[in-house]
């Protein structure tokens, strides 16, 4: 592996606590500290993405210290690992300082095109920012995070994406629950990368300190190496950046949407300025369509960041991050403008993808009113989000209605809800009368955007069980499904969540705990 090429432009730009050491304090006037690797001493490396190795530059396993690297057994001695300083707003409270509490950064590496990634573990020890924690993570939560990052980038979603996954040969005390039945799980390592991990507590972090000078420095920094279609020159290039973040952020929403994906931990650390998807904790894909779906049991009983909020509560973030950048936009009307805007962009975009997923050649007056009637439908009925648009792909004009989407539902219908998804079937065939194009080209449009295979909680709690055993078969699968999301190479997986796991912990319902 080229480790001789990662660099690390960040530690030579900003100040930092270069002291190493990993005790849990508050590090004010420093954007990061140093902290070494926790050096594993018996790792195994589970998984390593070659094909994601090759395309960032990294290139393949060559000897024992790639490995090592991969495990955080060690990293090259002419790199200081490093950690950052961030804060952020937790279910609508200032939680002050956070930071990279399980995360360990290498640097960035440049591929041959010239594009940024950042490298970095998860689980490799603990940092200043670990908040009493001990930095380690669990391979039931890195697993998900693998996969469904992965997943997610084959969806076409903007994302963070995986790398490697070692076991570390330690095993972890967790609470899963929160309910005080700690239990020892297997540790985990995982190598992760990002053109940039930078989050909107970066910069509130910053802005709370009053440091308006490595506020300026941090815009400055983020502007040249990530948004290159802002004039660096310009005097309006804060409210740019912050108007691209904005743009960013609703197109990623409307993605998660598109899928049926729930984040479950919307805090603004865990929001990328990038618009990418970050943090996976206790996620989930919509099996039966509800907006008011959350899969993190801390986020009960207010549901906060449930499904049908996850726009609004982006939203709010964004005006978490406007007042952390006012010191450099300083214009209030210009920033509400753009916030508001926000509403606006977000719907607008989210009508064409919603047009899309039907089949529609293009957003017509009384569409709106379409997507309204279909979010109740599908809510009413308990129907799989994801078998609705695979079968709906599939109806013909003449195709008995009830048989046809008999298996997609999560309980037996009343005859009221029957008639109601009847005559929303109808409804739709008539709008898709009013196409510009042919059947075959409205086809293609859906089965662009509906994917056939989605990562479901039932699917990585069994694969997750079956790696505790040893057993690798359904890991193998996953993989290869999540890599062709829109191909039905496994039916088997095309299917509902069976009801063994209504409910199941680890399944169902989810805790931050990793």
């Amino acid at each position: 592996m080229n480790l001789s090429q990662i660099s690390q432009p960040f530690l030579n730009q900003f100040p930092g606590d270069f002291s190493g050491n990993p005790m849990q304090r508050q590090t004010p006037g420093f954007l990061f500290a140093t902290v070494d690797l926790a050096g594993f001493k018996n790792p195994e490396l589970l998984i390593f993405n070659e094909k994601l190795s090759q395309e960032i530059g990294l290139g393949s396993i060559e000897n024992e210290r790639d490995l090592q690297f991969l495990n955080a057994s060690s990293a090259p001695d002419s790199l200081k690992t490093y950690a950052t300083a961030y804060a952020g707003h937790q279910f609508g409270n200032w939680a002050g300082q956070l930071g990279d509490g399980r995360a360990i950064i290498a640097g960035e590496i440049i591929n041959p095109v010239g594009k940024k990634h950042e490298i970095q573990w998860k689980g490799a020890g603990a940092t200043p920012y670990s908040r009493h924690a001990d930095g380690r993570a669990v391979l039931r939560s890195s697993i998900r995070e693998y996969l469904m990052s992965e997943a997610m980038h084959h969806l076409g979603i903007p994302t963070t994406r995986a790398l490697s996954l070692s076991l570390t040969g330690e095993n972890v005390l967790r609470d899963v629950m929160y309910d005080g039945n700690p239990d020892y799980e297997k540790g985990a390592v995982m190598v992760r990368i990002a053109e940039s991990f930078l989050r909107f507590g970066h910069f509130e972090l910053i802005s709370a300190q009053n440091d308006v000078e490595n506020l300026r420095k941090l815009a400055d920094f983020s502007i040249k190496n990530y948004f290159p279609e802002i004039n660096p020159e310009s005097p309006e290039k804060y409210a740019a950046f912050f108007e691209n973040i904005a743009l960013r952020t609703a197109e990623l929403m409307v993605e998660w949407y598109r899928v049926g994906f729930v984040h479950g931990v919307m805090n603004t650390d865990n929001m990328s300025v990038l618009g990418l998807t970050i943090d996976y904790g206790p996620f989930s894909f919509l099996d039966e369509y509800d907006l008011s779906f959350t899969p993190n049991t801390t986020d009960l009983p207010g549901r906060r960041y449930a499904f049908g909020s996850q726009a609004k509560m982006a939203q709010w973030n964004l005006w978490q991050l406007a007042n952390a950048l006012f010191p450099l936009i300083n214009d209030e009307k210009k920033l509400e403008k753009m916030l508001n805007d926000f509403s606006e962009n977000f719907w607008k975009k989210h009508d064409e993808m919603m047009a899309r997923k039907f089949g529609f050649s293009e957003v017509l007056d009384g569409d709106d009113r379409f997507f309204s009637d279909f979010q109740q439908v599908l809510q009413d009925t308990k129907a799989d989000y994801t078998l609705f648009f695979s079968q709906l792909e599939k109806l013909q004009q003449d195709t008995d209605i009830q048989e046809h989407f008999k298996d997609i539902f999560y309980s037996r219908l009343s005859e009221n809800h029957l008639f109601s998804f009847e005559n929303f079937i109808k409804n739709y065939q008539i709008r898709l009368s009013k196409n510009t194009i042919s059947r075959a080209e409205s086809l293609a449009i859906m089965k662009r955007n509906n994917p056939k295979f989605i990562l479901r909680n039932y699917l990585l709690f069994e694969c997750i069980k079956e790696i505790n055993e040893g057993k690798r078969a359904l890991l193998n699968q996953l993989i290869s499904a999540l890599e062709n999301p829109y191909e039905e190479r496994y039916p088997e997986f095309s299917r509902k969540r069976p009801p063994i796991y209504d409910g199941q912990t680890g399944s169902s319902t989810l805790s931050c705990s990793s």
